[in-house]
């Protein structure tokens, strides 16, 4: 007998299109994380094993699950056993001190944690302080106790596209805050939307044809991981996870060659970097199975590009760009020989640029204004309703995420995004976007990694300084200084020590970048750093950036 059209219409529904792949394709493999293999049919039980586990402890429909973990099984166990339940995942930063994770945990009303035995001291100092955290789960041990003990069959429960999928942002601009969508939303707007599958049986031809294999070389903490696992499983593909608590390029593209790797995911400069060189010291690996580089987050430079793409050929580089709140709102590509103009994207569907009133600006006519995006975008954040009205402004009808991202609009439509207004620099009047700078000087063969930022200026309000990273003539990045510049022979951050001797930055470097930018733009000062800090994200930590420059820019004569 057939299914009607409503039997065959697809339910919009993480868990329930994870199922089906599962169904569709038992036995090929799912997930990967060092010498642990699932098929899907394995993940889909295990998730359903740990499901019962937390529903026998009270957790239900709207409850909050906290994932207190590396990158592991155990972490896409617990989504999937979350989504099972129509109950939302809490991820938590594992870099976070206990004032943090406290913060966090009371401010998502988390009803359950898996965690990583690592944490629990951390854990320990601040559990005292949540009441409404019940079930404390461990990985190993007692995690795999659980598992066994419970039912393998899927709970039978019914779900909705309009079941919460819960992110927490990484809290660059304060406190984390929790970022709600509905899984429809998040689906179309994050996870691929399924390439435009409706139906169950166009959904299940889609994962029958599936042969992707996936590795995220960031943490799934963050929102770019998940979407991009969780598109990989929907795809009938394979997720692989590097088992190291943190980056190992070396180790990395060894997994990438030993895996046959096809997609690649990274987040700017700071993993592209470090990738592309450990790829070049390892020109024994085989990386042509390498088709796409996925790269969202933060910006990967043309050089980084370039590298990249030599190192695995055949590959070209998706970038992205996007935010918790709104999903994809930009595209651009690279393949060799056509590497696209810096920050220039295509704008997804409904995303526009915005001025001061929220109109749209009007294309090729220079006027800067914000990204915005209308259609699929989150609900808001939870427990703050007057941050979500501020943020999401209804516009002629229409529900808007606004972001705090500046940009133009190319007379052919296209979107130049020139960055975050919390990190524009105001000298003498004239607006300076850091991305811009930072690319010019990482554009030079010599500086590996650079951030630009503003410090105070009598005359001129704010001046534009640089902190780089210079490579030694072997090409690996200078090392020997700490976070503040200095190095066990006393030289300073600005390059001298007391005999004056230069510190490596180049001679050109200024003229360099005056080619490519206007001179106010230019940085004022230069001080070269061992490395620039950035959150676990990949993003730039300006406030850092700020503080050290200011304190070495005051020091240096101009």
């Amino acid at each position: 007998m057939s299914s009607s059209p409503a039997e065959s219409r697809l339910q919009r529904n993480l868990a329930d299109i994870f199922e089906l792949v599962a169904d569709t394709v038992p036995d090929r493999e799912a997930l990967v994380v060092g010498d642990r293999r699932l098929t899907y049919a394995e993940l889909d039980e295990r998730a359903n094993r740990l499901a019962h586990h937390l529903a026998a402890a009270g957790i239900g429909p709207g409850d909050h699950v906290a994932a207190y973990l590396y990158n592991s099984r155990e972490f896409i166990e617990t989504m999937l056993a979350a989504f099972k339940l129509r109950a939302a995942v809490v991820n938590v930063n594992y870099r976070y001190v206990a004032t943090e994770l406290e913060y966090l945990l009371r401010d998502s009303d988390a009803k359950a944690i898996i965690y990583d035995p690592r944490f629990a001291a951390t854990l320990a100092e601040v559990e005292k302080e949540l009441p409404k955290l019940g079930i404390q789960l461990a990985a190993g041990a007692p995690y795999e106790e659980a598992l066994a003990a419970a039912s393998p069959v899927r709970p039978e429960i019914s779900r909705t596209g309009d079941d919460l999928y819960l992110l927490y942002t990484g809290g660059t601009t304060g406190m984390p805050k929790g970022v709600m969508w509905r899984h429809d939303d998040v689906l179309a707007a994050g996870m691929g939307d399924l390439d435009g599958a409706v139906t169950r049986e166009e959904q299940a031809e889609r994962a029958r044809a599936g042969r992707d294999r996936q590795l995220p070389a960031c943490p799934l903490m963050h929102g770019a991981a998940q979407w991009v696992a969780m598109g990989t499983f929907f795809g009938g593909g394979t997720v692989v996870l590097s088992p190291d608590t943190r980056l190992d390029a070396g180790r990395l593209v060894e997994l990438i060659a030993a895996e046959r790797i096809t997609v690649v995911t990274i987040i700017g400069d700071a993993v592209g970097r470090p990738l592309a060189d450990a790829a070049a010291a390892r020109p024994d690996l085989d990386l042509s199975a390498v088709r796409v580089i996925l790269n969202s987050g933060a910006v990967v430079s043309p050089p980084v590009k370039d590298d990249l793409m030599a190192r695995m050929p055949g590959a070209f580089i998706y970038d992205t760009f996007g935010s918790s709140e709104s999903g994809t709102f930009a595209r651009s590509t690279s393949g060799t020989g056509n590497t696209p103009v810096q920050g220039r994207f295509a704008p997804a569907k409904d995303a526009v640029v915005v001025d001061d009133e929220l109109r749209p600006v009007t294309p090729g006519s220079n006027v800067v204004g914000r990204l915005a995006r209308g259609g699929a975008v989150a609900l808001g954040y939870y427990n703050d309703p007057d941050k979500t009205a501020a943020t999401f402004p209804v516009i002629d009808g229409v529900r808007f995420i606004v972001t705090g991202d500046h940009a133009m609009v190319e007379p052919d439509g296209t979107i130049q995004l020139l960055g975050r207004g919390s990190a524009c620099i105001n000298t003498g009047g004239e607006k300076v976007y850091p991305d811009e700078v930072e690319a010019a000087l990482k554009s030079h063969p010599a500086i590996a990694d650079a951030m630009v930022v503003g410090v105070p200026d009598e005359r001129f309000g704010e001046r534009v300084v640089a902190l780089v990273v210079v490579r030694d003539a072997s090409g690996k990045d200078a090392g020997g200084k700490d976070a503040g510049g200095k190095d066990a022979g006393g030289k300073d951050a600005g390059g001298k020590d007391a005999g004056g001797k230069d510190d490596g930055i180049p001679a050109d470097l200024d003229g360099h970048v005056r080619r490519q930018v206007a001179g106010y733009k230019a940085p004022r000062q230069v001080f070269a750093v061992e490395a620039v800090e950035r959150f676990p994200s990949g993003k730039p930590d300006y406030a850092w950036a700020r503080e050290l420059a200011s304190s070495l820019a005051a020091d240096e004569p101009r």
